[in-house]
């Protein structure tokens, strides 16, 4: 069977099973509700922020909710000493804001002084990764502006559970398996998160009593309790034992910034990302590729549409690691990265039938991005398209005295040469690979996002073009086979077992270098996504069968209603 014939019969496959949902191809249904909907990485998050929603909460409530009981039941992937990123769509005003709250460097790290004490490199774990965190200070300001439940209110879930304890669920207890050496490496970590000497095990207890006291504290106390009170006390005091540079004057004059989305439209569909430091371009920059092509005449899981997908993404990659950096610190030529004109010339250097193994980086030249996802869509259609981070798993690995949680090492993104734009310097943000998602058409509004590190760019272009190219729902374009590449140059490439053996043994002819991985992997992300349907005032909501989590609608007010109508 030739290539074309066998992308046509996919297709025709592919469409048949989306028109018919008794034969469909993938597994779940939408959560379609009039109320709101949370969708998160752990069922407990869900069910608080849908609780929260329940009680008159907005979106940004939900999300802080969500995103604090998250700390304490995923506290691998994210907590008060990571970084934080969102979109909020406002239904009433229809205006799309971006927050960064991504923390720079201590004023006292440099490249400089890392060599200075012997270092050849920027480290991979340990106080010398410790940026800012900012987390904290980008739930207080989304809160302030978009809140409408009491900020003490919204820490409570997270205190019960840190405090009560919870059962560990599947996957979460697999990363923290894996992770029991780097746990052992720092006493605060060994004591808390190893009890017994190991990992807990799927369905085990597991509790964390000083982080229930670092939440009552910024429940009671608000964000200076972390930037310049008693939790910022205990940072201070755990870098100094250990000789970092932190100082207090880095955690006091700590500010978020409200960005303006970038974007562009792809097949119809206008898709938002934030703007560097973050790789969000990298997705954008990848679709801009693809719209080159015409990729809905292929099926989604045809060799044809994968090797284009594969390689828009090596393009687009490379000029992520190349020219993004801290935009108040270096241009970051990001009209350029995403104008037509580049994208087409980009696009020119794609084999239709050979993989390129040797991809470099353009020269757009100066025109005029380990984690948790979240989204949530109220009542009333707002949207929160909310992603938080420790950076990789369990962060530095520095627990903070006292207070039970993990600092991130995301400055150990930083590039070791001076001259690269993503160089550290004091009071710089480094590159951020978390990036959250949105786009809109006509009536609808989607916020989206998915995991893991560098696979986050590309897993989301692959979930654009499942929902604009091959006419999925947001579950379907969740589950859907993926690839991810995460490597600067070659042709390797993770693939889902669940892309067709003849698509694959094509692939390989084409020169890719396959590593075939499980029907629905880790290596690919999990991811969550909400979607309005301003028309008709109907929320749809999903969640990756690649985490423990859900989406949970918000119950109806049906007690409520059947006491006003009783005599």
């Amino acid at each position: 069977m030739t290539l074309r014939n066998t992308a046509t019969l996919i297709v025709a496959l592919a469409l048949s099973a989306n028109l018919n949902a008794q034969d469909r191809s993938y597994g779940r249904s939408p959560v379609i509700t009039t109320r709101g909907i949370a969708a998160t990485s752990q069922t407990l998050a869900s069910q608080a922020a849908a609780q929260a929603l329940a009680r008159g909460g907005s979106a940004v409530d939900a999300a802080i909710v969500a995103n604090a009981v998250l700390a304490v039941v995923e506290p691998m992937m994210c907590g008060m000493g990571g970084d934080l990123f969102a979109l909020y769509w406002d239904a009433r005003s229809g205006k799309l804001t971006g927050i960064n709250s991504s923390g720079p460097a201590p004023q006292g790290l440099s490249i400089a002084w890392l060599k200075s004490h012997g270092h050849t490199a920027i480290p991979s774990t340990g106080i010398h990764t410790v940026s800012v965190p900012g987390a904290v200070a980008g739930w207080h300001r989304m809160h302030q502006r978009y809140g409408r439940l009491p900020w003490r209110d919204l820490f409570q879930p997270a205190i019960y559970y840190a405090r009560n304890g919870f059962p560990v669920t599947e996957l979460i207890q697999w990363d923290w398996e894996r992770l029991e050496t780097k746990l052992r490496d720092d006493h605060n970590a060994r004591r808390i998160f190893l009890p017994n000497g190991r990992a807990p095990r799927i369905g085990e207890i597991f509790r964390n009593p000083e982080l229930a006291h670092a939440f009552q504290l910024l429940a009671a106390q608000g964000p200076d309790a972390f930037y310049r009170g008693p939790i910022a006390q205990a940072i201070l005091t755990t870098s100094k034992r250990l000789d970092g540079t932190m100082t207090a004057a880095d955690l006091a004059s700590f500010q978020p910034e409200w960005v303006e989305p970038v974007s562009i439209d792809y097949r119809g569909w206008k898709v938002y990302e934030l703007p560097p430091n973050g790789q969000g371009i990298g997705t954008l920059e990848m679709l801009a590729i693809l719209r080159e092509f015409n990729v809905p005449e292929f099926g989604p899981l045809s060799a044809e549409a994968f090797h284009l997908k594969i390689e828009a993404q090596k393009l687009s990659f490379q000029d992520l690691r190349r020219w993004v950096g801290d935009p108040r610190f270096v241009q970051v030529p990001t009209n350029r990265m995403l104008s037509k004109e580049y994208a087409a010339t980009r696009a020119a250097t794609i084999s239709r039938e050979k993989a390129n193994c040797e991809t470099k980086p353009g020269d757009p030249g100066q025109g005029h991005g380990n984690t948790v996802y979240l989204s949530v869509v109220d009542a009333n259609g707002n949207i929160a398209s909310w992603i938080e981070s420790l950076s990789d798993a369990f962060g530095s690995g520095v627990v903070v005295d006292g207070m039970g949680f993990h600092l991130h090492d995301r400055a150990s993104a930083f590039a070791f040469d001076e001259t690269h734009p993503n160089a550290l310097a004091p009071g710089k943000r480094p590159f951020h690979t978390i990036i959250p998602g949105f786009m809109e058409r006509g009536d609808m509004r989607i916020g989206f996002g998915i995991m893991r590190g560098l696979n986050q760019a590309q897993a989301q272009a692959q979930f654009v073009s499942s929902v604009a190219d091959h006419n999925m729902n947001i579950q379907a374009a969740l589950e859907a086979p993926r690839f991810t590449k995460t490597t600067v140059g070659g042709c390797d490439v993770k693939i889902e077992s669940r892309v067709p053996v003849e698509a694959r043994e094509t692939l390989a002819r084409m020169g890719h270098v396959l590593t075939v991985v499980g029907d629905y992997s880790g290596w690919m992300g999990g991811g969550q996504a909400v979607m309005r349907d301003v028309k008709n005032k109907v929320n749809y909501g999903a969640s990756s069968p690649r985490k423990d989590g859900a989406a949970i609608p918000e119950p109806d007010p049906y007690f409520r209603a059947t006491m006003e109508r009783s005599p």
